[in-house]
């Protein structure tokens, strides 16, 4: 009996591995099954209107603080991860080049504009010696006309033997000498109207504050005292300051790099999406982002506001030469601009250059693939610089009016007689 039964089991023993078998398989094919119909539900649920990539950072504003003027410096006030409000002064350089060429323009524009004065005045002199060369050839006709009188008396006089050639003589020499004086008095008031018309030709249509040489000395003078002003540096922007280069006695030229101001208040997201992903990539699509700093339990909310213009490769400081060589495809990408929401920002601090993750929604696609409107407003701007420009005008104006006189240019052209015409050729003798 013992021998029946081990036979037995040896027998039903292949029958329940195979059994086994096709349980397994069932259980392998259903567990295959429920995958693929759960990553189906998934992908047309959700990853089909999603597209992801971990190749974006944090992308600001780097706002560099270069002098616009050469200097030593003398104090710096901010340090690398202060914080700075706009208009605040963050280095001053030297001040004593600056200070001596803006006294030399000062005595400039106060000498022009003496000088301009003294123009506008000679106006009325001249007018007036105009009128004394008038009334000095008026004296010169009437030597003339009484000589020749003269002479003409003497002319009739001769045959009788009233008067002797020599007296005829004397009488035709003072009409000659009369004319001479006549002629001399004559070129004296036209060479008074030309002095008057030429330094008419300086003053008119302007009065002395807006004289050309006025103008020209004090742009001078502006100059000097923006470069005077410009010693200091003021931040264009509120912002925390980063890499600082400037050190204490430095001699520092104009344009270079001292500092860098990260206004982290406006910040943005480069995302670098695979060039099939850009297919149904829309501006204004959502997107949710993840920084590495805070991990997953802090999420970003964001939109696309832009798709880069070309790839990185395009703008590589050395860009691929495909045409040369043995090629072999790499799938560019492309930067997509996100911007994130301030209230975000201001509770959850980011850094420029730290590592996204990002996630958009490509489900809406009524926007449209690629800015077709110029921007409206401005991308940045600071007034900062206005004051000192105001500032120069204030002080430019003063200047003027400290040497400018009690009386005024249009009340000095309003004096000037006008110029009275004369004759300018010698009349001809009259013979009685």
């Amino acid at each position: 009996m013992m021998s029946t039964s081990a036979a037995e089991d040896e027998s039903a023993e292949p029958g329940k591995k195979a059994a086994q078998r096709r349980r397994a398989l069932i259980v392998a094919a259903l567990a295959a099954m429920l995958v693929t119909g759960a990553w189906a539900a998934y992908w047309a649920l959700y990853a089909r209107h999603h597209v992801t990539t971990d190749n974006a950072y944090v992308q600001g504003n780097l706002v560099q603080i270069t002098p616009q003027v050469s200097g030593t410096v003398l104090a710096i006030h901010a340090d690398d991860t202060d914080r700075v409000e706009a208009g605040q002064t963050l280095v001053r350089l030297d001040t004593a080049d600056g200070r001596v060429a803006l006294e030399q323009a000062a005595a400039a524009l106060a000498q022009t504009v003496r000088e301009v004065r003294t123009l506008f005045v000679n106006n009325a002199s001249l007018a007036a010696n105009i009128a004394l060369r008038e009334a000095e050839a008026g004296k010169a006709q009437n030597d003339l006309e009484r000589a020749e009188d003269d002479l003409h008396r003497r002319q009739q006089a001769i045959d009788g033997g009233a008067v002797s050639l020599e007296e005829l003589r004397h009488a035709q020499a003072a009409v000659a000498a009369a004319q001479s004086a006549l002629a001399a008095t004559q070129a004296a008031v036209t060479a008074a109207r030309e002095q008057l018309a030429a330094n008419r030709a300086q003053t008119a249509g302007t009065d002395i504050a807006h004289h050309p040489r006025v103008l020209r000395a004090a742009a001078q003078m502006r100059e000097a005292y923006l470069a005077y002003k410009r010693v200091e540096l003021p931040a264009p922007v509120s912002g925390h300051v980063a890499k600082r280069n400037v050190q204490l006695g430095q001699r520092v030229q104009a344009g270079a790099p001292l500092m860098t101001i990260i206004p982290l208040d406006k910040l943005w997201v480069d995302a670098n999406f695979k060039e099939a992903q850009l297919r149904d990539m829309r501006i204004g699509q959502p997107a949710r982002l993840v920084a590495d700093i805070y991990g997953g339990k802090i999420e970003y909310e964001g939109r696309i506001a832009g798709l880069g213009a070309g790839t990185g490769a395009a703008f590589a400081l050395l860009p691929a030469q495909n045409a040369t060589g043995n090629w072999i495809k790499v799938v560019q990408r492309v930067p997509v601009r996100i911007v994130l929401d301030p209230k975000q920002i201001a509770e959850h601090p980011l850094r420029v250059g730290l590592s996204m993750e990002v996630d958009v929604d490509i489900g809406d696609q009524s926007g449209k693939p690629l800015a077709d409107a110029p921007r409206t407003g401005t991308v940045a701007e600071t007034a900062v610089f206005d004051t000192v420009a105001r500032d120069a005008d204030a002080e430019v104006a003063r200047v003027i009016a400290a040497n400018f006189g009690a009386t005024p240019a249009a009340e000095v052209a309003a004096a000037v007689p006008p110029v009275r015409r004369v004759r300018t050729a010698a009349p001809p003798m009259r013979h009685r």
